[in-house]
């Protein structure tokens, strides 16, 4: 695997989408090429800031009952 190869699918591989040969690919390459080692730890450690600020909070309910009121009230001028 070359640099360039890394550099588009390094977010396939921090999600665990790769496919097995392709993973040892690029894990190799890790060993033998520090950029792309430490381009993949930035990347990482960045995925890991914004999973950790897009908590799945829901709606208050008060805003989910509202919205379920719109939308009957819509789905009637649309039958």
């Amino acid at each position: 695997m070359l640099c360039n190869d890394v550099k588009r699918v390094v977010y396939f591989f921090l999600d665990g989408s790769l496919a097995e040969p392709r993973k040892q690919d690029y894990s190799a390459h890790l060993q033998l090429c520090p950029d792309c080692e430490a381009r993949t730890k930035i990347h990482q450690r960045l995925r890991i800031f914004i999973l950790k600020r897009l908590r799945p909070d829901s709606a208050p309910q008060r805003l989910k009952q509202r919205l379920v009121r719109t939308f009957r009230a819509m789905s009637g001028g649309w039958a």
